[in-house]
């Protein structure tokens, strides 16, 4: 194994995005180490605070719960997870997560591919949490 190309980031040296509510952390994307084939990072949740419903067209999208109790509705259809579950999101699925507990929730994602551009990866199908901020740009400008 070789270290060349190691890049190593803290969750704290990455701007959060609130964009669609919650704070997700982007840590690990074509712009922040140079990867090309997805990104991911780490998503936190208040109490009663949702992620808005949307689908990604080219990306598969995977949730790991680290802590807490969340509820992802997939096309309608309700699945609770607490700490310990992961879960798969199939392209072009709609999704939204609500943090159904009473302390903060705490998640790991990763979505693959990438999308042709950024502004393709996300297809908002309620209102974003912050209308008017600018898109998030996980792709590096090619």
């Amino acid at each position: 194994m070789t270290t060349e190309g190691l890049r190593k980031l803290n969750v704290v040296d990455v701007p959060a995005n609130r964009r669609r509510g919650g704070e997700l952390r982007v840590t690990l994307s074509p712009r922040t180490v140079g990867c090309t084939s997805g990104f991911g990072g780490v998503l936190h949740l208040a109490p009663g605070e949702a992620i808005t419903e949307h689908y990604h067209p080219y990306s598969e999208e995977f949730l790991h719960v680290v802590g807490g109790v969340v509820e992802m509705t997939m096309d309608g259809e309700p699945v609770v997870l607490a700490a310990g579950d992961s879960l798969f999101v199939p392209i072009g699925v709609r999704h939204r997560l609500v943090n159904v507990g009473t302390e903060t929730a705490t998640g790991v994602f990763h979505l693959s591919p990438l999308a042709p551009r950024p502004e393709l990866g996300h297809v908002d199908t309620e209102p974003v949490a912050a209308a008017g901020e600018p898109h998030p740009d996980v792709r590096a400008d090619r």
